[in-house]
């Protein structure tokens, strides 16, 4: 049993008198306690889930532990008078419920990923030798341009020899033929005039890197015979990453592509990278009912590296014109949500609501609240235990 029910079964006891109830205990009749419980009128809930609620003790259908008891909440209409050197003393402060912007924020986690955009696996379209690596390892770094390999194939060398004669026959049909092969073959267009110039042909093929980046599955040693089904190598471009979250489903229809979103990392306190929402994944994960999404975020400095932990916060689109209060001033019992109003003077009372979305340190009251209405954002919970006492007082007293 509480203390507040406590106190106020003994001062049931004062009320009632020692005589009457000498009186009660000899003629075994209802005691002045058994009455003030009966005005009491508890209710019993179950500590791990507060939505079970019955009128005598019993045990919990959902876990089997054994229902408490708790008292009624105090009405509506109770008010608290407390000394204003008291307030000061107690750190009450409050603020105002005001209208204004309240933004559906999603704080979630997710891991970086590669932008699969910025990544190219370099296959070829015939079989050889790689003759000459001018990479030494993974983790090389480079450029668009930049030489990455000499292949010997005994194709590409009577590739280029056919052009060569087409050339000289001056055939245009067998040329264009003849060039058509070397390109199906993946001899770039600078190559091709360079052998149209010079009429010579190359023993090995230099093959270039297609964009920046770096090298990646480097599986392929100097003098290794390769095939169209090898991967040679691979290059990944860091300079733009991919972030993989997921929101519950309730927060499902928030997100759209192209909404703001922002990330910071645990272990680089104070720096926040800015990014957006590149796509959203169109089902939801039947185990863990969630959604997947994808948010984009620049990397030129290359600090966010694949499978590294985050924490994300998207911004899901604003509402305006919302009652808002700081969350911190709900007082949540687990049958209903209220507020401490500070009626000025000392005085404070408290008031059912209904509370809406909540973002960040604000949350939206539906009903129960007035534009201008104070509320108590610190020492609520010690206002709302004396007006629980108040209101369990009046109640037996209205009941003698």
């Amino acid at each position: 049993m509480k203390l507040t029910t406590i106190l106020a079964l003994l001062a049931a006891l004062l009320l009632t008198g020692c005589e009457e109830i000498t009186q009660a205990t000899q003629s075994k009749e209802e005691t002045a306690v058994e009455h003030a419980v009966k005005h009491l009128d508890p209710n019993y809930v179950c500590p791990m889930h507060p939505q079970i609620i019955r009128d005598k003790p019993g045990s919990c259908p959902i876990c089997g532990m054994d229902l408490v008891a708790v008292e009624n909440e105090p009405d509506g209409d109770v008010t608290v008078e407390i000394n204003p050197a008291l307030v000061n003393s107690l750190g009450v402060r409050t603020a105002v419920a005001e209208k204004g912007r309240l933004w559906r924020m999603i704080d979630t986690v997710g891991y970086i990923d590669v932008d699969a955009s910025l990544i190219s696996h370099i296959h070829l379209r015939t079989e050889g030798w790689i003759e000459k690596l001018y990479i030494s390892a993974e983790g090389d770094r480079v450029s668009k341009g930049d030489r990455l390999f000499d292949l010997y194939s005994p194709a590409l060398i009577n590739a280029q020899e056919e052009y060569v004669e087409a050339l000289r026959s001056g055939n245009q049909r067998l040329i264009r033929s003849s060039r058509d092969r070397l390109k199906s073959l993946d001899i770039s267009g600078d190559q091709i005039d360079a052998l149209k110039r010079t009429r010579k042909v190359s023993d090995a093929v230099t093959y270039y890197a297609s964009q920046d980046g770096i090298v990646t599955s480097l599986k392929t040693p100097e003098g290794m015979f390769v095939k169209p089904a090898t991967r040679v190598l691979s290059l990944v471009d860091l300079s733009r990453v991919w972030v993989q979250v997921e929101v519950f489903e309730q927060q499902a229809n928030w997100v759209a592509v192209g909404q703001p979103a922002e990330m910071q990392l645990s272990f680089l306190p104070g720096r926040q990278w800015d990014g957006e929402v590149a796509y959203v994944y169109p089902e939801l994960d039947a185990r863990t009912r969630t959604l997947r999404v994808r948010l984009q975020f620049d990397n030129p400095e290359e600090a966010l590296k694949p499978n590294m932990y985050a924490n994300v916060r998207l911004y899901a689109g604003p509402r305006d014109g919302v009652l808002i209060i700081p969350s911190q001033a709900l007082i949540d019992s687990g049958r209903e949500v209220r507020v401490i109003i500070d009626q000025g003077d000392g005085r404070y009372a408290p008031r059912k609501v209904a509370a809406g979305m909540q973002s960040g340190d604000f949350v939206e009251i539906v009903s129960g609240l007035d534009e201008g209405d104070r509320v108590v954002v610190s020492g609520q919970f010690l206002i709302d235990s004396e007006a629980s006492l108040k209101a369990s007082l009046q109640r037996m007293q209205g009941g003698e």
